[in-house]
């Protein structure tokens, strides 16, 4: 027998056949025998107990039943809305309902034959019932009838409908461990296996899919985790060791005029001590002869665009180009705005580029780039496009990175012989868990202090009918000369949720601030950026003392003035984008405050996400219980899940083992950097397997 039994395709397995293979390739992504053994259960329950429909007296429990079933009855004409049977054993009979499948039904169950039955029972006027229970043919030759813990996989409707419902796929599992036990090869050296204490590769597959108790799902599980998070860090840290042995940087060797006139005479506040650590490490960075690919974290309003300033004028005193690149046409011009306040005076070339630029002033700016005129550009991804060339750009900063996409990104490395320097921000903070997977290949930088002298954010937690206590709150707001923005989480109203839209919310505000005594400005995705950029400036320049707004002024609006956020709707935005909208407040002198308003049906996720904005304005803890209740998919607000795809192992609850395997990586490759000795041939092996189709964007930043 070989290793290569393995990738047998599923449809050579008995019982499976072309069509169910088909429908497992596009429902699971199963293709061969080592895909489906992947797929791992992802609960358990105990099948060793046949009980008697007479003892059925909880409806929290699962019960396991051998019987006939008589009197199927379609409810409902002309066309059934619900199906019923009975259900006898020797002790009684129960009834069983079903709302979905209804065509299924009618020929699949026949007088006389015994079934097996598995499911909850349900209570309804004191009577218990079975909906949508698990039947199939009694078998007493069936493997899995009296064999303990069963593992409970994942499946589709689609899968169910053609006969691969979890108990199947149970059976498929067994199957095939008893075909490939032999030869399921380890990964790991046994140096690593001995000093983790974890099993044998082929006995973590048995007992996961197998068990004969909770011990042994508890060790397998924690083999095949340790084995998928230490593969996914040792990725990581090779691609980042090659960058970095490879990949060749420009030498920033100097701190000249620009940085220290900037320094002496343009600083807005002093730096905080954090602010000077990150400088330090991206000035080491800078001057290594390699190219840095760092990633800058820091809450909002903890200063990383004065940061990031002080290391683009590093690149001009060095002779190079720099550019910072937002992903919307809003933030690019708070920069830009920002830029020439910072750098009024001092004798530098910068320009601002976006979709929105006129043609001729684009065609300037494409020249001035062109022929190193222009030191300094912000702009949108137009910074990537193909008619932008730079003389000698050294340097690229990407604001709110997970915006962008790597692919993206890499267009920077197209623009130059030597790749820039690349510096990623966000304001979003990332759980440490996060930040060791999806980014660790990149250096990390933390500005975890704010500036002195800003007062943390009040928040509170309304409902629906404090409304007049709102209302009277922001006149009194407005009348000490503050601005306040009121967020909605959509445009328009719809017929499946009770959400208060923006353009009702909108209505309702004009009727309790009424113009001319009052100005109100409305600002949303669906406006032209044009039309947005006007409504903002109406804000920025105080001729409006309420913004209207979706989440589009959730990162980068910069209005010292506003002292007021108030969120409707707030369950339905997640914790970091809550965190986020609080933070476009708090950014002047003033005391500042975050009203979040929902009605008083909260889930308890919805509750705990108030009560954590309430009690909390560290954006780090927030990112940790944020992860908690979203999972790593939606962490930031933007889908993410597609740059992380686990099969057991957990970004939630792993953090330790995360840790763990990443320190085992990082021995591992300081012993071998190449994986080249003799003991780890089965891991070098298992390594290309698995990443020989994935390209290295990670090189990219």
């Amino acid at each position: 027998m070989e290793a290569n039994l393995l990738q047998t395709k599923i449809g050579f397995l008995k019982g499976v056949g072309p069509k169910r293979a088909e429908l497992l390739q596009k429902e699971l992504n199963v293709y061969t025998y080592q895909d489906m053994l992947n797929q791992f259960p992802f609960r358990y329950i105990d099948r060793s107990q046949i009980q008697k429909v007479a003892y059925i007296n909880d409806d929290t429990v699962y019960y396991q039943l051998i019987g006939t079933i008589s009197n199927l009855k379609m409810i409902g004409a002309p066309r059934p809305t619900r199906a019923t049977a009975v259900f006898s054993d020797d002790s009684g009979s129960i009834e069983l309902v079903w709302f979905r499948g209804l065509k299924w039904l009618k020929d699949k169950f026949k007088i006389g034959t015994k079934y097996v039955l598995f499911g909850k029972a349900s209570e309804f006027n004191h009577t218990y019932n079975f909906v949508h229970p698990e039947i199939e043919p009694y078998d007493p030759n069936d493997p899995l009838i009296g064999e303990g813990l069963q593992g409970v996989y994942f499946t589709t409707e689609k899968l169910k409908d053609n006969g691969l419902g979890t108990r199947t796929i149970a059976k498929m599992q067994k199957l095939i461990l008893q075909q490939v036990f032999d030869v399921i090869y380890e990964t790991l050296p046994q140096s690593i296996i001995q000093q983790e204490s974890l099993i044998p590769r082929k006995y973590a597959y048995y007992q996961i899919h197998l068990p004969a108790n909770n011990i042994e799902i508890q060790q397998a599980m924690r083999r095949l985790k340790y084995e998928e998070h230490f593969f996914f860090q040792l990725k990581m840290l090779r691609n980042k060791k090659r960058r970095e042995m490879s990949t060749r940087g420009h030498v920033f060797a100097t701190v000249g005029d620009y940085f220290n006139e900037f320094y002496s005479h343009h600083l807005p506040f002093p730096l905080t001590n954090a602010q000077k650590r990150v400088i330090k490490e991206i000035r080491k960075d800078l001057g290594s002869g390699h190219q840095m690919n760092r990633l800058l974290q820091g809450d909002v309003g903890s200063g990383k665009t004065i940061v990031a300033l002080m290391v683009m004028l590093l690149a001009l005193d060095n002779g190079f180009q720099a550019c910072l690149m937002a992903p919307t046409e809003i933030l690019a011009t708070q920069h830009f705005a920002t830029l020439q306040e910072q750098l009024e005076g001092m004798n530098i070339n910068y320009a601002l580029l976006t979709g929105s630029t006129k043609i001729g002033e684009r065609r300037k700016i494409y020249a001035g780039l062109a022929d190193g005129s222009i030191q300094l550009v912000v702009g949108t991804h137009a910074l990537i496009e193909s008619k932008v060339v730079f003389k000698n750009l050294g340097l690229a900063i990407i604001d709110e990175q997970h915006r962008f996409g790597v692919e993206q990104r890499s267009k920077f490395w197209e623009k130059t012989e030597i790749p820039p320097h690349t510096l990623v921000m966000t304001a979003t903070p990332i759980p440490r868990t996060l930040a060791m997977t999806q980014y660790g290949d990149l250096d990390v930088s933390k500005i975890d202090e704010l500036p002195p002298g800003r007062k943390p954010v009040k928040t509170y937690h309304l409902y629906q009918d404090d409304r007049y206590r709102i209302m009277c709150f922001m006149k009194q707001q407005i009348a000490e000369g503050r601005q306040i923005y009121v967020v909605y989480p959509c445009i328009k109203e719809s017929e499946k949720t009770d959400m208060i839209a923006l353009q009702a919310g909108y209505e309702a505000l004009l009727a309790d601030f009424p113009e001319p005594q009052y100005k109100l400005c409305v600002c949303h995705g669906q406006l032209s950026a044009e039309d947005k950029d006007w409504e903002m400036q109406r804000f920025i320049s105080k001729n409006a003392q309420i913004m209207v707004a979706t989440t589009v002024i959730e990162v980068g609006v910069n209005v010292p003035n506003a002292s007021v956020m108030v969120i409707e709707n707030a369950n339905r935005f997640g914790l970091s984008q809550l965190h986020q909208l609080r933070g476009r407040v708090g950014r002047g002198a003033d005391q500042s405050y975050c009203i979040l308003v929902t009605d008083h049906k909260l889930t308890a996720d919805g509750k705990k996400r108030m009560e954590t904005m309430v009690n909390s304005n560290d954006g780090f803890e927030i990112a940790e219980v944020d992860l908690e209740l979203r999972g790593p998919g939606e962490t930031g607000g933007t889908r993410q899940s597609g740059q992380i795809e686990m099969m057991i192992g957990d970004l939630q609850k792993d953090g330790a083992l995360i840790q763990q395997t990443r320190a085992m990586a990082i021995r591992l490759l300081d012993a071998d950097p190449k994986l080249a000795l003799p003991e780890n041939r089965l891991l070098r092996e298992h390594y290309k397997e698995l990443f020989a189709q994935t390209f290295d964007w990670s090189q990219i930043g």
